[in-house]
């Protein structure tokens, strides 16, 4: 009997052999705690949030839209060391056909921008437009040391770079090629060379 019961257990897959033995199976106390923390922080960050709390408010979306194409942290010698100063550039518009570029200069950035948005809001102006979004006809104009050139190319879409198409963007104005006949890289000159030339259009 003793050798029938020996070969029975050597026969016996490993598993089976592991789930009979008490001493091996793990007590269902120490089980228990893993189960709950599936999931671990992702769970807690998925919940639902509580009944009865106060829901945040859309954020109203202002009238216009605006992008900051230029920003230069400027350095002034004293008598007690040097100074900074911040000197920015920004364009806001509708995509309506209003369109407007703005300077500022502060301590820091945020009054930088807000004396930049301030700016650009007192130029604003309307762009003549076609049905299309395009413009009535060429132009080209010059500023400082930029010179641009616009030009209508209806189902082309806007083909621009640099500042210049941050401006037209802003502005909406679509199906144009433009050019920049000048090896300057100022943002701002290129910018307001944009504007001068869009200021020049003429509605047919």
């Amino acid at each position: 009997m003793e050798q029938e019961t020996t070969q029975e257990i050597e026969g016996a897959p490993a598993l089976e052999v592991a789930e009979t033995t008490p001493v091996e199976a793990a007590p269902a106390a120490a089980v228990a705690p893993s189960a709950t923390r599936t999931g671990g922080r992702g769970a807690l960050r998925g919940r639902a949030p509580r009944a009865g709390g106060r829901a945040r408010p859309p954020r109203e979306r202002g009238e216009f839209e605006q992008v900051t194409i230029d920003a230069r942290r400027v350095a002034r010698v004293m008598a007690g060391g040097r100074r900074f100063n911040f000197s920015l550039v920004v364009v806001i518009g509708d995509r309506k056909g209003r369109v407007g570029v703005g300077l500022g200069k502060g301590l820091d950035t945020a009054l930088a921008i807000d004396k930049a948005t301030r700016d650009a809001k007192k130029h604003l102006f309307i762009v003549p437009r076609t049905a299309s979004g395009s413009i009535p006809h060429q132009v080209s104009m010059k500023y400082s040391s930029s010179t641009v050139e616009i030009i209508p190319s209806k189902g082309r879409g806007l083909v621009a770079g640099s500042a210049m198409r941050t401006v037209l963007d802003l502005a909406g104005v679509t199906d144009v090629v433009t050019k920049i006949h000048s090896r300057s890289k100022n943002k701002l000159t290129i910018a307001r060379a944009t504007v001068a030339a869009l200021r020049k259009l003429r509605a047919k």
